[in-house]
């Protein structure tokens, strides 16, 4: 972003799940592309998420991924991963049974053929914005942002929108024990509605709502389902995630 602000660079491109939420003077998001996979994969040596063995060591970086994980599978150990994704799946070969990766990542590098399974939403929600790009440029740049645009894909725009608000709500940061994602139906009869859902995650513990509304109040329903994950104890889950 400095880079861009400076002149030194023209475009900045983020995963959008690392970007924060509050806005940068100088600097707008000129596209966010057609969103990859949002969802979350596992790797292993063949055995999907019910499979493992009890016991099973999982590895992960992600407070929200290791919640999750203790939810529908308190009888495995989560295990505490850092690396880049080569250097996670070397994990396999050594002291882990199966690695949680974000499934976009795996499909940009060309790692698909490690994934032994899609972790649905249902199964696992992903973070805000994971799957999506934020392509940034100056905010005085006219030209660029006007040829930037063509790269934007409203229906993402959208649901991100959506996502992001309600992390930016909560007060919470990306690595927070948060997820989100939403879904933007495909237009007919009724005008397109945003199906967002929510949840805040703590050790085997977990709040999860959703909300429907327009495409046009994504922010707003972004704060909505913030409010309502609030008032039945996500700030209590969020305090316990920070400890």
């Amino acid at each position: 972003r400095q880079a861009v602000i400076d002149g030194h660079a023209d475009v900045a491109v983020h995963s959008l799940k690392d970007l924060p939420t509050a806005a940068c003077e100088g600097i707008v998001v000129a596209a966010v592309p057609e969103r990859e996979d949002p969802r979350d994969a596992l790797c292993s040596h063949g055995a999907s998420l019910a499979e493992l063995p009890a016991g099973a060591r999982i590895g992960t970086g992600s407070p929200r991924r290791g919640a999750q994980l203790n939810i529908r599978r308190p009888d495995c150990q989560v295990v505490d991963l850092r690396g880049n994704v080569d250097t996670r799946l070397a994990h396999l070969d050594s002291d882990l049974d199966a690695v949680l990766l974000a499934a976009a990542g795996l499909r940009r590098l060309g790692r698909t053929g490690a994934v032994t399974e899609y972790l649905d939403p249902e199964v696992v929600l992903p973070a805000p914005g994971q799957g999506a790009l934020a392509v940034e440029v100056r905010s005085d740049d006219e030209e660029l942002n006007v040829a930037l645009a063509q790269l934007d894909d409203a229906a993402t725009r959208a649901a991100v929108t959506a996502e992001r608000s309600l992390l930016a709500a909560l007060d919470a940061g990306c690595s927070a024990p948060v997820g989100a994602y939403a879904e933007v139906t495909e237009p007919g009869f009724w005008a397109p509605e945003i199906f967002l859902r929510g949840g805040v995650f703590a050790d085997a513990k977990a709040v999860r709502m959703s909300v429907t509304g327009p495409v046009a109040a994504a922010e707003e329903l972004g704060r909505e389902l913030a409010d309502q994950l609030l008032a039945s104890g996500a700030a209590g889950l969020l305090s316990e995630s920070s400890l």
